[in-house]
């Protein structure tokens, strides 16, 4: 909850004390948040720190173009839309049985750390072991016109990011700029897409821990709710389309229910990482290594 307002350079500043304590907040894992969670909803520009001065969150509106929002929105938006059930830790579910999970619309591209299933059935029948476990997603590798696209929105996010928490972003940067294995000229390895999927209460997992998680939004159709809140501060965030938040996402979040006004209503959310374990299987390997690696992965799947 707010416990006191100032303003500095303008913006709003908030310090907020802990709703729930962590006994409370470790049961309330892995559950939806509730209205009754959330205290105060931010609409505007604001900056938000916990009450021992650490910065929970930093939140702008307005400030991406929409022209790269509708370029990204257009050609991501058919991979977007497939059906994913492996977001056990943002879902409810905690099941290692993916089958058994609930089916939600939420796809990464870029680099991920984890083989698919059909990967590993391909390396077992080829016999090749790869070089690094790091892979490049499939978005990349069969529609790289379409991602190349999508590159001017990520890169905008980035230099919001730079410009809004440097100190995150200088740590992260740092990071990115030991591999290859990235988004160009970016801190991030990962993209995720989620279409209208309510999360809930979770922290972000296998993310670099120095720096700090971001949320863009692009929206089509009506819709209220979805807004991005931290039950234990008892705050919440409504993010909508050309907002951008940045933002502690090792603190436990989720969101509100997303209540569409039309059956069409999409609310695409983009969030932007560095996969810890992406950098550190890859850091400081040469772009030889880099594109051999990338050139077997792809050579692999082609029909014989």
């Amino acid at each position: 909850m707010i416990i006191k307002k100032e303003t500095v350079d303008g913006i709003p500043v908030y310090h907020v004390s802990k709703n729930y304590d962590d006994t409370i907040m470790t049961n309330k894992m892995n559950t939806y948040v509730e209205k009754s969670d959330i205290k105060d909803v931010i609409e505007d520009d604001a900056d938000v720190y916990t009450e021992d001065g650490k910065l929970l969150l930093r939140f702008r509106k307005k400030v991406i173009p929409q022209e790269k929002s509708e370029m990204f929105y257009d050609n991501i938006i058919d991979f977007a839309k497939l059906i994913s059930s492996n977001r056990g830790n943002a879902t409810g579910s905690d099941k290692r049985n993916v089958y058994d999970n609930p089916k939600v619309m939420s796809n990464i591209f870029g680099y991920f750390d984890r083989w698919s299933p059909s990967q590993k059935v391909i390396f077992r029948n080829s016999g090749i072991k790869p070089i690094v476990d790091v892979r490049e997603c499939r978005f990349n590798q069969d529609y790289p016109e379409k991602y190349k696209k999508t590159i001017p929105l990520i890169q905008e996010i980035d230099k919001l990011y730079k410009k809004l928490t440097p100190e995150h972003y200088k740590a992260q940067r740092k990071k990115a700029n030991q591999t290859h294995f990235k988004i160009p000229g970016t801190a991030f390895t990962t993209i995720t897409t989620n279409i209208n999927f309510r999360t809930t209460i979770h922290c972000d997992k296998g993310d670099d821990i120095e720096g700090f998680g971001n949320l863009a939004v692009i929206e089509h159709g009506k819709y209220t709710g979805g807004e991005t809140c931290f039950p234990q501060y008892g705050i919440g965030v409504n993010v909508r389309g050309g907002d951008v938040l940045f933002m502690d996402v090792h603190q436990p979040h989720g969101n509100l229910p997303i209540n569409k006004k039309t059956e069409d209503t999409t609310r695409l959310s983009i969030v932007c990482y560095l996969r810890k374990n992406v950098w550190l299987r890859t850091k400081n390997k040469t772009k030889r290594m880099y594109d051999k690696h990338n050139a077997t992965m792809k050579n692999l799947r082609k029909p014989k």
